[in-house]
């Protein structure tokens, strides 16, 4: 099959809302097969504007119709079993794909095997076996030894087969291994998310897609389940910049967040009430309400990650580079990096990207 034809940057951005996500769990809705769990369709939204999905009632598609979506689909790899890939895969066999899983620590497949998953020895095995494979991976080093290394995933590609990578990489990356599935006869698209563990498990993150058109258009059935958004950005690339965009202000906001917490409890305000304010005006946010509850019941610990501290210094870092290579100062970006690489060496690295606060807390003003 050709590759689609690039997109020029200029054309408006096409964004897709999902009609149906995976059901939650509710004892009144168990799903009577062990591999199929029934999905839901969301509302429509009115031509005149998106209506917001939360609080909206919901209800299942018909069984023949959720067969019809996995049946041309085809079998589904998935390589990368991490506190995102976990969660993202498992929504997939709940939604009665069949799913051929990999992951370095072969431990991390059995229980999406007991789910219904086939555990595969290789990633080549895995394309090998799959129309469609799905990579969730930590970063480019990472993301680059699946494609490129040996019984990778370039070593099994073929004309027609396709690769969606929804890693966090850096725009060069990306454009290496849609340069070498390409060389092979394969179709490649990227496609980060923005979201973290809970919306990862509750099918609700944002997917930034961008590459291979006719890609973005065959993956909607596996986006429906796995997000609540999904946008096509065009060329190559494009998706890992927005992704970088959007973790390097999430950084900043952390430690903005943190900063302010000590100024208040340092000026004799008390947390709570400071917490209560923010949350009734302009800056209220899903962020910060998590994160506040993170920092009043000190849920620093490596067991409470939601988002690693050292994944988002490592996003930090590519965004202040793709800085460097635009010409755009980072200032506040820069000392958000420089916090988390210091509670990096102080052991914080595997802890949620929340446990700077402490460290920031800490400080004494620099005059």
């Amino acid at each position: 099959m050709l590759l689609a034809t690039p997109r020029a940057t200029a054309s408006p951005v096409h964004v897709h809302r999902p009609a149906f996500n995976v059901a939650r769990s509710d004892s009144n809705r168990q799903t009577r097969g062990a591999r199929q769990a029934e999905r839901v369709r969301a509302r429509s939204y009115r031509s005149s504007g998106a209506r917001e999905r939360r609080g909206k009632a919901k209800v299942a598609p018909r069984a023949a119709e959720a067969g019809e979506i996995k049946n041309s689909m085809g079998k589904v790899g998935f390589i990368g079993l991490g506190i995102m890939g976990k969660p993202m895969a498992s929504n997939l066999l709940k939604a009665g794909f069949e799913v051929v899983v990999y992951n370095r620590t072969q431990a991390k497949c059995d229980e999406l095997v007991k789910l219904g998953a086939t555990a595969a020895k290789t990633p080549a095995e895995v394309v090998g076996a799959c129309d469609t494979t799905v990579c969730m991976l930590a970063d480019p080093k990472a993301c680059l030894e699946v494609a490129l290394g040996e019984n990778g995933i370039t070593s099994a590609i073929e004309a027609g087969k396709a690769v969606v990578d929804m890693s966090t990489v850096d725009a060069a990356t990306s454009a290496q291994i849609y340069e070498a599935v390409k060389a092979k006869g394969g179709r490649f698209l990227e496609a980060p998310v923005s979201g973290s563990k809970k919306p990862a498990e509750d099918g609700a993150l944002v997917i930034l897609g961008a590459g291979d058109k006719d890609v973005y258009d065959e993956s909607l059935p596996l986006f429906e389940v796995m997000g609540k958004k999904s946008v096509y950005l065009g060329d190559i690339g494009n998706g890992a910049k927005m992704k970088l965009v959007v973790n390097m202000m999430l950084g900043c906001m952390t430690t903005t967040f943190s900063e302010a917490i000590g100024l208040a409890e340092k000026s004799g305000l008390n947390r709570d009430e400071f917490f209560d304010v923010l949350g009734a005006g302009a800056l209220q946010s899903p962020w910060y309400t998590i994160k506040g509850n993170a920092v009043k019941n000190e849920l620093y610990g490596e067991h409470q990650v939601t988002f690693p501290m050292k994944h988002a210094q490592k996003d930090l870092r590519l965004a202040l580079e793709l800085g460097e290579q635009v010409n755009q100062s980072l200032t506040v970006a820069h000392e958000t990096n420089e916090l988390f690489k210091e509670a990096m060496a102080q052991g914080l690295q595997d802890c949620d990207l929340i446990a700077v606060h402490p460290v920031i807390s800490k400080k004494e003003f620099n005059k």
